[in-house]
């Protein structure tokens, strides 16, 4: 079975690829550089050069394959709008190419806005104030012919070679001096390993549901007091809170982020597919994971 594999070069994606490979598929993985392409290629995958912004390129991809997993996404917060109808367009594009196949289309999405003040589960409908249409778009396709199913994943997807919000939240406290936190802190952040959520995309492809969504839950929710508290004792720099006014200065875009108070659950996802999270938490991970090595270097140096 081929796959076409969207972001397949990025932190979730490359894990993604590497499941699908050790377990015996053949993977087609979207690359945009040389770099990228090289990537894929010494870990056993079939490049398919192109981008996200390239609809002919996720045709052509989608078609040659008997199904795809679509994690790309721009990750430019200054130009979030832009970056949301890109993923539309995408998502389009490539369910138009499997439509009345009956082929697996999954499509990733995520938790902001979803069930504010109580547990989100997989049974709760995305918000509709929420400007990324993933799902919305991809279950269109339910009734053209694709088998689409959705994973939602946490705010954090942590693990070796993170380059999303925590090391985010690390480099702004290296560069201000403190560690900081909104409020009381007490808001609180879901998270998964990126290893765990890698062999959840593969159940979804061996064992999903038309139609369903999906929770990549490890952890349900940790207090964001608690993430800054870690690096700021790995760090050796004060922790402090800012205020909501304060936040904006501070964090800068992912203040929005950090302020969000979202806990999730993935025990529907655990029963249907019979995925248990195995890795190591979010807080282990930043406590003896190698989220600090560049400090540790720095520490030798000097």
């Amino acid at each position: 079975m081929r796959l076409f594999v969207t972001g397949a070069t990025g932190f979730i994606g490359s894990a993604i690829v590497q499941e699908l490979i050790e377990a015996g598929y053949e993977v087609l993985g979207l690359a945009r550089s040389d770099q990228g392409a090289a990537s894929l290629d010494r870990v056993g995958a079939k490049v398919h050069r192109g981008s996200l912004e390239d609809l002919e390129s996720l045709r052509s991809g989608a078609a040659a394959s008997d199904g795809v997993i679509h994690t790309a996404f721009i990750h430019d917060f200054n130009n979030y709008g832009p970056a949301v109808e890109a993923d539309r367009r995408a998502i389009e594009t490539i369910g138009t190419a499997l439509q009345r196949s009956g082929r697996p289309l999954i499509v990733t999405s995520g938790l902001a806005l979803l069930a504010p003040g109580q547990l989100a589960t997989e049974e709760d409908a995305p918000s509709p104030n929420f400007p990324r249409k993933s799902e919305q778009t991809a279950m269109e396709f339910v009734s053209r012919g694709v088998r689409t199913s959705v994973v939602r994943l946490p705010f954090s997807v942590h693990g070796d070679g993170d380059h999303g919000f925590v090391p985010q939240l690390i480099q702004i406290a290296r560069e201000k001096g403190i560690s900081a936190y909104i409020g009381d802190g007490l808001n609180r952040w879901p998270a998964v390993h990126r290893l765990d959520a890698a062999r959840l995309y593969r159940l979804v492809l061996e064992k999903g549901s038309t139609g369903a969504r999906y929770h990549g839950i490890g952890d349900e929710g940790v207090p964001t007091r608690e993430i800054a508290e870690v690096i700021g004792r790995r760090l050796d720099v004060p922790v402090a809170s800012k205020s909501q006014e304060q936040a904006a200065e501070h964090f800068g875009w992912i203040g929005l982020f950090f302020g969000m108070g979202v806990v999730a659950s993935s025990a529907i996802t655990q029963k249907t597919l019979g995925w248990h999270p195995t890795q190591v938490a979010l807080v282990a991970d930043l406590e003896h994971g190698t989220y600090f090595e560049t400090e540790k270097a720095a520490a030798l140096q000097s």
